[in-house]
């Protein structure tokens, strides 16, 4: 649910229509909307310049409030997290190797992963430079199958939250990198909610965690988080940040007195994800609200509005329109799931899918089960009363067409 006010006049302005999201926080749509407070505080820190180091740093303290870990960074977006923790496993703090990424084929560069859990995202990895070496089967992974693929050029496990099925489970999986003195970097881009998955990948042991800024934590959609051990951020963060320095004034020489490096790297892998003060300062105070927000008032009115979608169409001939809750995959989030009939309905899943899109209002929706002929909706990024606004939508293109078909 949104709480900051409706605000379309710079869209008029350029000639950008809004869209009704009923997609859930999706990054084509721009993610959450923003709350008030957040807005201020980018607002606030648009006012000032700061060192980023030294902001940086005060997020890192705010992360690990909330997350458990050790700290952290603020990274533009979780795939940028995601190729800042490979990065890291890659380089540790050796600047040589940092100024090579992503060619890494003088270093090891492999990774371990379940085959079940290779996807679209993990491209974010193999950016940096790393190999994926896979593990088990898609059905199946027995603990021998990660332990054979460990070999000296492995420098790091990866873990894809909510998708245990057929994987072993984290904890497992951690033990036995951590018993050959291997970090595991886990994607949780998408594991809030529950809340409580915020703390939950640092207290099963992984050293690194990547969440999204801009879904359910509400920050900025620009915005991730890499969190973990404060050697792999320190390693993640010099190749993230500004280094057009000198050693001889750079904030942070104490790290090359100290011996943890031969000199400040040159810009890294991660220079072009770089992150405005103004989204650090957001997602920093999206974080610091977080543990406020009340998640059982949250959810409730996500079923009241799923439940106006369903059963606004169940009067509708050829439709199955049915609440799911949890998800199959745990998610506590619900949809509303509309399963169409096509020779009754006189139109496909797709063609509901553009008409609702290209219509007015345009309203957007999940597409993936549209070739099992069901149109999901998901209630996260509609606004107050917008749920009625979908049904009447739905109701005026599924009657009409319905019809016409007659």
């Amino acid at each position: 649910m949104s709480t900051s006010p409706i605000m379309s006049n710079i869209y008029q302005e350029f000639g950008v229509r809004t869209i009704i999201n009923a997609r859930s926080y999706s990054t084509k749509l721009g993610g959450c909307s923003l709350p008030n407070s957040v807005l201020r505080a980018m607002t606030e820190a648009a006012n000032s310049c700061v060192l980023i180091e030294d902001l940086q740093e005060a997020a890192g303290r705010v992360i690990a409030e909330v997350t458990g870990a050790e700290t952290g960074i603020v990274t533009s977006g979780a795939s940028a997290a995601l190729t800042l923790a490979a990065a890291a496993c890659l380089t540790g703090l050796d600047v040589s190797k940092m100024n090579n990424l992503p060619d890494t084929s003088r270093m090891n560069n492999e990774i371990i992963c379940h085959r079940a859990h290779r996807n679209d995202y993990d491209h974010a990895l193999r950016l940096a430079g790393a190999k994926f070496i896979e593990a088990g089967f898609g059905y199946y992974t027995f603990a021998h199958d990660v332990e054979m693929a460990i070999n000296p050029q492995t420098v790091a496990l990866f873990y894809l939250a909510g998708h245990q099925g057929s994987a072993l489970p984290l904890e497992d999986f951690v033990d036995i990198a951590h018993r050959r003195g291997l970090p595991v970097i886990v994607d949780a881009a998408a594991a809030l909610p529950p809340a409580e998955n915020l703390k939950a990948f640092i207290a099963a042991g992984a050293d690194l965690v990547a969440f999204s800024g801009g879904k359910h934590i509400r920050g900025p959609q620009a915005t991730g988080i890499l969190c973990g051990r404060r050697d792999l951020i320190l390693a993640a963060s010099l190749q993230h940040q500004d280094m057009d320095v000198f050693p001889e004034t750079w904030p942070r020489r104490n790290l090359m007195g100290g011996g943890k490096l031969k000199g400040p790297p040159h810009h890294g892998i991660g220079r072009g994800f770089k992150v405005g003060k103004e989204e650090i300062a957001g997602l920093m105070m999206a974080l610091k609200l977080y543990p406020q927000r009340d998640f059982a008032a949250e959810r409730a009115h996500w079923m009241h509005d799923m439940q106006t979608i369903t059963s606004g169409l169940s009067a509708i001939r050829g439709i199955s329109a049915q609440l799911i809750f949890p998800q199959d995959d745990g998610s506590t989030v619900p949809s509303a799931q509309i399963q169409i009939a096509p020779a009754t309905v006189g139109l496909s899943a797709w063609d509901l899918i553009n008409r609702l899109q290209e219509g007015d209002p345009a309203i957007a929706v999940f597409e993936k089960l549209a070739p099992e002929r069901i149109v999901v909706l998901y209630p996260e990024g509609l606004r107050q009363g917008e749920a009625t606004v979908v049904v009447r939508r739905l109701q005026e293109i599924l009657h009409g067409n319905r019809m016409k078909a007659l």
